[in-house]
């Protein structure tokens, strides 16, 4: 009896772990990338969490150099260290890299190793803000999706950097050196998914040429733009939020229906040199033009729709969609005109 037994569990066994090896090689073969391949090394700088180990936090380390990276990680933290250079040999094994966070290290473009950044094949995100950089580094990997580059010393874009980063949705250069000049017709060109665009606090006095056409978000504030040309924006016809604050634009240097663009639903114009409310779009929902030199508002004047209009479709119709308007630090006299709240019925505050 105690023979049978015995026998009955060791096949038990067996078939048990063949079926488990059998198991394992389809879920190998479905998931050639699971972390649980590799061993589970941990550079002795770092912080390998057991619950996250695609992931190695290396930051506020007082790091001087990148250490080795293990090949099972894809999410890379190096933030608020000393490093100054990017060298191929720490990423020689991490080859499923997702996501590195180089920001406030003291990177400089010297510093990158030629094509490093461009042999990371499976590379979405890159953070090299608060360094020391002074154009975009180049070349980029070709799968990027999100670059973010504010707060460097950057005053040059190298031809073609952007040409082949088809991917790439949102790209940050706000807090920078640009002047006009290295903004060039073709500088954004390649950039066919770009969804935002931060150019602000740079030092440029026009807009910038050609923005991809397919750019949701456009920040310009913290400039020196003095002018709106003709039709700017029927190159972005996508363009819902944009922001020019803290410029130079007065009544002259917009055009008579520079605004009036359907697609934008936030406009924010505020600290510039305005003395009245320019033409808008019924489809616009927020409109910040506080810190101007604005004397006085007209509802009539300012309406996009006539008056008689709106009194009359109230919540129907081309109703105008403005629901915040905010006006203070202008030179406005409380109460609000009452054709104002006629025209857009649908505003839930004013600021004056």
């Amino acid at each position: 009896m105690t023979l049978k037994v015995c026998t009955s569990l060791l096949l038990l066994f067996l078939v048990n772990s063949a079926w488990t090896r059998t198991v394992r090689q389809v879920y190998d073969e479905l998931d050639p990338d699971h972390w649980s391949h590799y061993t589970f090394e941990c550079p002795r700088e770092c912080f390998c969490p057991p619950s996250f180990p695609n992931a190695l936090y290396c930051d506020n380390k007082g790091l001087k150099e990148i250490p080795a990276i293990p090949a099972r990680i894809w999410y890379l933290y190096l933030q608020n260290n000393l490093i100054e250079t990017v060298s191929e040999k720490p990423f020689v094994n991490a080859t499923h890299l997702r996501w590195i966070n180089l920001n406030k290290n003291k990177i400089t473009n010297n510093g990158i190793e030629s094509g490093v950044l461009s042999k990371l094949k499976r590379l979405l995100y890159l953070f090299l803000e608060d360094n020391e950089l002074e154009e975009v580094p180049a070349p980029l990997p070709v799968g990027l999706e999100q670059l973010r580059l504010a707060r460097n010393k950057i005053s040059r874009i190298p031809e073609g950097v952007f040409s082949n980063l088809e991917n790439l949705t949102m790209l940050d250069l706000h807090h920078n050196s640009l002047l006009d000049s290295a903004l060039q017709s073709d500088t954004f060109q390649g950039l066919n998914n770009l969804m935002q665009l931060n150019i602000a606090k740079n030092s440029l006095k026009k807009m910038p040429l050609s923005i991809p056409a397919n750019t949701l978000q456009l920040f310009l504030d913290n400039n020196s733009i003095e002018v709106i040309p003709e039709n700017y924006f029927s190159a972005i016809p996508k363009v819902t939020f944009l922001r020019l604050n803290y410029n130079k634009l007065s009544d002259d240097g917009i055009p008579p229906n520079g605004f009036n663009v359907s697609s934008i639903l936030d406009l924010q114009l505020s600290h510039n040199q305005l003395t009245k409310i320019p033409p808008i779009n019924a489809h616009l929902e927020h409109l910040h033009l506080d810190h101007n030199r604005i004397k006085s508002v007209n509802g009539t004047q300012i309406c996009p729709v006539s008056i008689a209009i709106a009194e009359d479709y109230g919540f129907y119709g081309n109703t105008p969609r403005l629901r915040y308007l905010r006006l203070d630090g202008n030179e406005i006299q409380p109460p609000i005109p009452l054709d104002i709240m006629i025209c857009f019925r649908l505003l839930q505050a004013v600021v004056i």
